[in-house]
């Protein structure tokens, strides 16, 4: 049976954000925008357009437990490829500005394209090379453009004190071997940590993220 818009109610009601109809809509658009013009651009592999819901955009929608007490005013979506999981992100919180950061210029095209598509005021589009950003900034999101201990200290580098990030480890029944060994580092940088185990029944099958928070 095909996914359909279900997959990512339940991940946002999950995540303490439930979605409203105008939501449901501007998410529909999305997914219909990655299967016609993402996917044949190189954007999503060629066989995620049957999996759309479950492995990317409720993926997406589960970042946000990271931040359950309020959505943070602004957030950096460190290389978002298309929108992943920052567009989503911005369409639970329309008040929150999401920066899309991107090193490629075909992929902040697409980008800049999406976001005049959706009409979404809230989102940013950028290009340029996490590494080489000086700015501070209170909210982050990893999604697999970078590896995990670069994430952590990135983290520690980017964010003001009392600043969060939330990094996708796996979609795997347990969390990697190495999540030990990141918490490790994260604390030597200041970082608490705390893993969020996402329930089978909210995806096609488990997922974990890992929320880090600089001390104040």
């Amino acid at each position: 049976m095909a996914e359909t818009v279900d997959v990512a109610r339940r991940a946002a009601r999950w995540a303490g954000f439930p979605l409203t109809a105008d939501q449901e809509l501007l998410l529909e658009g999305f997914a219909d925008w990655l299967v016609e013009e993402a996917i044949p651009a190189g954007g999503l592999g060629p066989r995620e357009g049957d999996r759309l819901w479950s492995r990317h955009l409720g993926d997406a929608l589960t970042f946000a437990a990271g931040w359950t007490d309020q959505p943070p005013a602004e957030l950096l979506d460190v290389g978002s490829g298309v929108g992943l999981p920052g567009l989503p992100l911005a369409i639970l919180w329309p008040q929150t500005i999401v920066t899309l950061l991107d090193r490629g210029g075909r992929r902040t095209r697409l980008l800049n394209r999406i976001r005049r598509i959706l009409a979404l005021d809230n989102v940013v589009v950028a290009q340029g090379d996490i590494f080489a950003l000086a700015d501070e900034w209170q909210a982050l999101t990893f999604r697999g453009a970078v590896k995990a201990p670069e994430a952590v200290g990135l983290s520690a580098k980017i964010l003001p004190p009392g600043g969060r990030s939330v990094l996708g480890l796996s979609r795997r029944a347990t969390p990697p071997a190495t999540t030990r060994d990141l918490e490790g580092i994260a604390a030597a940088l200041q970082l608490s940590t705390e893993r969020i185990e996402v329930p089978t029944e909210i995806l096609d099958g488990p997922a974990w993220l890992l929320k880090m928070q600089l001390g104040e």
